[in-house]
């Protein structure tokens, strides 16, 4: 008998990262097993293009009122469905009412999945107003009144294991058959070496620990230090060049680094990351390096497939031996995409996501 799941989620489909490398890659697979799936984005595409925008506060307000609605509504074809997989949250404001109504109303199966940690205070500048009706003190309750809970690491998996013993660690995967070098080759020999970094607004204050390396390093290499990102940092640096984030030129963009980096403070908020911007270079071969923090230290082995860099001193001696050792890079970078394909790759954890809903 075909399972149906419902699927509640912040964003538009194809839109975010945490969706995409969460469970989107995998829907096309449930499918061809038998699973019916509807999957219900909280906001419509207008209002993700503006969300993290300044201003636009009276659109962002319809936009939350109109998913709040939506959601409401959605509540009466709820007993249809087998199971209903919650990713982050049902609605961004306010407790956790449509999730409680789902669980001890319908007494539906929540599979609740989580790739933060969303119950720590994170929000944005440009949002600020809405940070004190955030309830992140509501994931705690969701993980209580769910069937199952997956996280994207052990750091995440640990908390939920306080509130619930049925827990999974589900790793966040790259489509290696999406993620991969185009034509056989990724333009790697070439006379300027390019340095680079992937990410968005939120996540580009973590460049700062790396930007004084660079400098340093501009005294004695001529390098390319390239940003994608859907903000431009404007960095003070004599290499900086800024790639607008484009979902249709992604992978060929990524593929003219020559080495990725992923610096990281280290704090109860980035101990919840996934190691998402490693994983994307290292499935494109491309030689990665990453602050030593949480699930980073399980993705990398030092000097096998990466390198883990934890101060400056360690970020340029590494950085410094990559840019003058182009076989170190193809070597390094080759075992990084084995690394990818054995564990990290959707084709590896296909049947780890079918197992959730059976």
């Amino acid at each position: 008998m075909k399972k149906h799941i419902l699927i509640l989620c912040p964003y538009p489909y194809g839109q975010a990262p945490s969706q995409r490398f969460r469970f989107e890659q995998y829907l096309n697979f449930l499918e061809q097993e038998g699973l019916e799936i509807n999957q219900q984005s909280f906001l419509d595409e207008k209002t993700w293009g503006i969300l993290y925008k300044s201003g636009n506060q009276l659109h962002k307000i319809k936009g939350i009122l109109k998913g709040g609605v939506k959601r409401f509504l959605l509540l009466f074809s709820v007993f249809q469905y087998d199971f209903v997989f919650i990713h982050r949250e049902a609605t961004p404001l306010g407790p956790p009412i449509i999730e409680w109504v789902i669980a001890k109303v319908f007494r539906k199966k929540i599979i609740y999945d989580f790739d933060d940690a969303i119950w720590l205070p994170n929000t944005s500048q440009e949002n600020k107003i809405a940070a004190a009706l955030k309830y992140h003190s509501k994931v705690r309750s969701i993980c209580k009144w769910s069937f199952l809970v997956t996280c994207g690491n052990s750091y995440l998996a640990g908390y939920a294991r306080q509130f619930n013993k049925n827990v999974k660690v589900v790793p966040t995967t790259i489509d290696t058959k999406y993620h991969k070098k185009q034509g056989g080759r990724n333009n790697r020999f070439k006379s300027t070496c390019v340095i680079g970094w992937t990410g968005t607004h939120s996540t580009e204050k973590y460049l700062e620990e790396i930007i004084p390396v660079l400098q340093e390093l501009e005294k004695d290499y001529s390098f390319v230090f390239r940003v994608i990102s859907n903000h431009n940092p404007k960095l003070s640096l004599k290499s900086f060049e800024y790639t607008q984030w484009d979902k249709a030129t992604e992978i060929s963009d990524l593929l003219q680094f020559d080495i990725g980096v992923m610096p990281l403070e280290n704090n109860e908020w980035t101990l919840g990351k996934c190691g998402f911007k490693g994983l994307q270079y290292m499935a494109l071969g491309i030689p990665t390096i990453m602050s030593p923090v949480g699930v980073n230290k399980d993705i990398i082995l030092q000097g096998e497939n990466g390198f883990l860099a934890s101060s400056p001193k360690e970020w340029k001696v590494v950085l410094s031996q990559l840019m003058e050792d182009e076989m170190l890079r193809m070597e390094i970078g080759g075992r990084g995409v084995g690394t990818i394909a054995k564990y990290y790759s959707v084709e590896a954890n296909e049947k780890v996501y079918l197992s959730l809903f059976q």
